[in-house]
């Protein structure tokens, strides 16, 4: 059977370094690898400019954006349309509805990024990025993948909720349980040795369901 090249590309991992790239964007040329030093990137395709749902989602995170930027995080847009499509767009959502794109978008035309990231998929579609969001890390290692096809909008709580779950892991060397939030109690890794699992079970800061399930509180100052 013959293969194309988006069958061949391999999709990016999460664990995996983050493909490099240069691009055109509605804020110049950007390098991925000089894009972001030691902040967080969120990087999200969308379908089609001067569509609705994506227009709702880029609004979405241009309201938002300070809810990122509170987190230590760049947002980095893209679809497979010109960067002069982008700039119509950008212009047209400001004068209808005040929201401002106020973030880089790729202009990936020659559809090489979204080729890269395994944004294209085939099955849904060959000419338009399905939903695809990308969390890369300072050392710009892939944290986290989702992918929504092209007829479901994202969900921006989920969104901010996992970037500040995984900033929070790091920082804390914790889990997060189902639904967590911030605030809420976060579970402490498994003991690896006896002597360990001895002193989590005389421990009373932590709230223990079993000695392999024990969860506690965070203490943020």
């Amino acid at each position: 059977m013959e293969t194309t090249n988006m069958e061949s590309t391999p999709m990016p991992r999460i664990g995996d370094q983050a493909p490099d790239f240069e691009a055109v964007t509605t804020k110049g040329k950007i390098k991925l690898s000089d894009f972001a030093k030691n902040k967080w990137l969120v990087m999200f395709s969308h379908p089609a400019d001067f569509t609705p749902v994506c227009t709702t989602e880029m609004s979405g995170f241009a309201i938002r954006k300070k809810e990122f930027d509170a987190l230590n995080t760049e947002l980095l847009g893209l679809s497979i349309d010109s960067v002069h499509s982008h700039l119509g767009w950008v212009n047209n959502v400001r004068e209808k509805t005040g929201v401002y794109f106020d973030f880089p978008i790729i202009a990936d035309i020659d559809m090489k990024v979204s080729k890269l990231y395994g944004m294209l998929q085939p099955n849904e579609s060959e000419t338009a990025a399905v939903r695809a969001v990308f969390f890369i890390d300072p050392k710009k290692k892939i944290r986290l993948i989702m992918y929504y096809p092209l007829n479901v909008g994202r969900n921006m709580n989920e969104i901010l909720r996992a970037l500040e779950a995984l900033q929070t892991s790091d920082k804390f060397k914790v889990a997060m349980p189902l639904d967590w939030i911030k605030g809420d109690k976060v579970i402490v890794p498994p003991p690896k040795t006896l002597e360990e699992m001895e002193a989590r079970l005389k421990d009373d800061s932590i709230e223990m369901v079993d000695f392999y399930l024990a969860k506690k509180e965070l203490n943020y100052n």
